[in-house]
């Protein structure tokens, strides 16, 4: 079966069987390899993109179900520049080994599009799906915040 969305601003074309996951498209179809496979059951976030602009867990969605434009943590970065996301979890240290850090930044990127001054607490209800071993969350919780500052003064 023959599927075409936009992913990263470009648009693509794949032919998948139709219970192929999302998740295996984006990665083995389209190499698009900062996405990690974790859990296949939606307990770790660190599949998470944006379809539409929502955060989604690609590990169990369906390649046919995608509708509206997709963004993977390799879309963020513009003209060599990182998103302030990405340089707010780096000067941060929101990060150790680094596995679940494409999919808690693309929670992020879609929390603090809805909401651009997110509390504590809606800040960490909006990265509850993204499981992080490493951290303690709390350099996550302050890069999310530094870089909603970040982008509300770029407005």
């Amino acid at each position: 079966m023959e599927i075409s969305f936009d992913v990263n601003g470009s648009g693509v074309t794949v032919d998948v069987a139709p219970e192929t996951l999302f998740a295996d498209v984006l990665r083995d179809h389209l190499g698009l390899t900062g996405l990690k496979i974790g859990c296949d059951s939606t307990s770790c976030g660190a599949c998470t993109v944006l379809v539409g602009g929502r955060a989604v867990k690609s590990c169990t969605m369906l390649a046919v179900q995608v509708r509206g434009a997709v963004e993977t943590i390799e879309g963020l970065a513009t003209d060599g520049e990182l998103h302030p996301l990405q340089e707010a979890f780096s000067r941060s240290h929101a990060l150790q080994c680094g596995f679940c850090t494409p999919g808690m930044i693309m929670s992020a990127v879609a929390l603090l599009a809805d909401n651009p001054e997110p509390t504590e607490d809606e800040t960490r209800h909006a990265i509850e799906g993204n499981l992080c071993r490493c951290t303690g969350y709390f350099n996550i919780v302050r890069a999310i915040d530094d870089a909603g500052a970040v982008l509300r003064a770029e407005a």
